[in-house]
């Protein structure tokens, strides 16, 4: 770092913080290249996008609390469940924990002063901002928002009056900012490990986000150069996707899924990580299978990249190609159930602590394991024809999306938070966000897997009268849902608004190595470079120790 850290009277440097270099105040903050510093600022990015995601989506659960027309008409409801899906999705989910936690302690963990690229790392964040504005702007422009769905496909995005193109070149955009992610967080760990620190010494969520990066660099270009083709063919009506001039419309549902289905694994292998990370801590015992776990993250991102026409069953295919497809829809459910399986393992028999992260924990492996069982059925290719297009689908995305990596955020979020910001939440509120979250998300997505085997189709204005029970249990939930969200930002918020600094290095008794530095960080992580002599998780088995919640009210 060429800027010069300003050293107080007692010798002291200064946390991340309180730290003044060449810019103070806000420009402090927006031309910084300090790791940290970019990981809360697309924290707070990301937490607001997602509170405008979560509004479209209560409207939506508005108007399915009862048959026929509540409070919007069908091309505003379109409109609204194309903004949900693409802001969740492409500002949130995906970039979430990578672009927070990864940004924020990616470094730490391995021992380093910062990612390799600091000037990228802002510029990923500065990318993530012009296209999340530039969605944005598209709800605005004449013609009015999207209303193909947050897939675009042909040929309703090429023929639909509204602003589709924006849209799209706000996601290439977003594209731009997860390929320099990931290209950074990829070169940080090849070259910035601490020495002493080899491959299996690295903390499990460093694995995963490692992992993670490379889908990031190699699936992310596929659809940016499908997004631009569209929008070439709207403006200019070439023919590449659209029957009508030529086009073939299933090239575009092979090139979305190319990239749609490895950008899952984008957004769970983070969240796996995490959970990797908080189960010894709270169990009290050493993670079982390092190197299972460790690995299996790698074939989590080998295998999810080849199995993206399962979404396509019924568009069309040999049977060879269903066959192969659908074989490989098995094979990539085998790394996912040895990762829940080891931190089932894990848990055996240790000093559990259920504490506000571990509950968040407890809650991702529940539930990832119901979304990725539903989704091993519809590699069944009998089962998939039945339940392709119902709300089946959109049950078993959520509980994989939301239940599982909104889940792992809210987890890393309330356990890595003393250590960012030097505050500790109010720990009771924080179990009652989490009730509310945890029985608000099954009462709102369990019944759509009831309905959608009975043949309710998913994105319909409308339905029959005999699905209303489902949609109305489904609506409460939402309500729940929704009250648990804004609980915990109210309990977060007012931590860092009002809670009293907490400097403890180490409140959960973690082994890594950013809980053996200064709470909150220095400006550029440690006094010295660390060197590692040992794997970071040492817990004794069985340990009778039980840890105690930090807690300032």
């Amino acid at each position: 770092m060429s800027e010069a850290i300003a050293v107080p009277k007692n010798g002291k440097e200064p946390s991340y913080l309180d730290y003044q270099g060449k810019h103070k105040g806000l420009l402090g903050w927006i031309l910084s290249t300090d790791h940290k510093r970019i990981g809360i600022l697309y924290l707070v990015a990301i937490i607001s996008f997602f509170l405008v995601g979560m509004t479209f989506g209560f409207l939506m659960r508005l108007e399915l609390i009862a048959p026929g027309r509540t409070i919007m008409d069908a091309q505003t409801y379109n409109s609204f469940f194309t903004l949900h899906g693409v802001i969740m999705i492409f500002l949130f989910v995906i970039p979430g924990i990578p672009a927070v936690f990864g940004n924020f302690f990616l470094p730490i963990l391995i021992g380093a002063k910062d990612v390799a690229f600091p000037r990228l790392n802002l510029l990923s964040w500065y990318l993530y901002i012009i296209g999340g504005l530039l969605a944005v702007t598209s709800i605005l422009m004449p013609g009015g928002p999207m209303d193909t769905g947050w897939t675009f496909y042909i040929p309703y995005s090429v023929r639909t009056g509204t602003n589709v193109s924006l849209a799209l070149f706000a996601a290439f955009v977003l594209g731009f900012s997860s390929i320099v992610t990931g290209l950074n967080f990829v070169t940080t760990v090849h070259r910035m490990r601490a020495p002493g620190m080899d491959w299996f010494k690295m903390p499990l969520s460093v694995w995963s986000i490692y992992s993670t990066a490379w889908v990031q660099v190699l699936a992310t270009p596929i659809i940016g150069i499908t997004f631009l083709l569209v929008i070439v063919e709207r403006a200019f009506g070439v023919g590449l996707f659209d029957p009508a001039l030529g086009g073939d419309p299933v090239l575009f549902q092979h090139l979305f899924w190319i990239y749609s289905h490895p950008a899952v694994y984008i957004m769970i292998l983070p969240a796996m990580g995490v959970v990797s990370e908080i189960i010894p801590v709270f169990a009290r015992r050493t993670i079982f299978g390092y190197k299972f776990i460790a690995m299996s993250s790698i074939a989590i991102a080998l295998f999810g990249s080849l199995v993206w026409a399962h979404h396509m069953f019924t568009a069309g295919m040999s049977n060879t190609g269903q066959f192969i497809f659908s074989l490989l829809t098995m094979v990539v459910a085998i790394p996912s159930a040895i990762k829940v399986f080891n931190w089932t393992a894990t848990l055996y028999k240790g000093s559990i602590e259920l504490s506000t992260p571990m509950l968040f924990v407890l809650a991702f492996i529940f539930q990832f394991s119901i979304g990725g069982l539903t989704g091993v059925m519809q590699g069944v290719l009998s089962i998939d024809i039945m339940i392709h297009d119902t709300s089946f689908i959109v049950a078993h995305f959520h509980y994989v999306m939301f239940g599982g990596t909104g889940f792992g955020l809210f987890a890393a979020l309330h356990y890595w938070f003393p250590k960012m910001f030097g505050k500790m939440y109010n720990e009771r509120v924080g179990k009652v966000a989490f009730w509310h979250l945890f029985v608000g998300f099954n009462t709102l997505y369990f019944p759509m897997f009831i309905m959608g085997w009975l043949g309710m189709p998913r994105r319909y204005f409308d339905y029959l009268p005999e699905f209303q029970i489902y949609h109305l249990i489904s609506t409460i939930g939402s309500w729940i849902l929704i009250a648990g969200v804004l609980i915990m930002i109210t309990n977060l918020i007012k931590a860092l608004v009002s809670g009293k600094k907490f400097t403890e290095k180490n409140p959960w008794g973690g082994e890594t190595l950013e809980w053996q530095i200064e709470t909150p960080p220095i400006h550029e992580n440690f006094y010295e470079i660390p060197t590692v002599h040992e794997t970071p998780y040492q817990y004794k088995q069985n340990e009778s120790e039980t840890l105690k919640t930090p807690e300032v009210k």
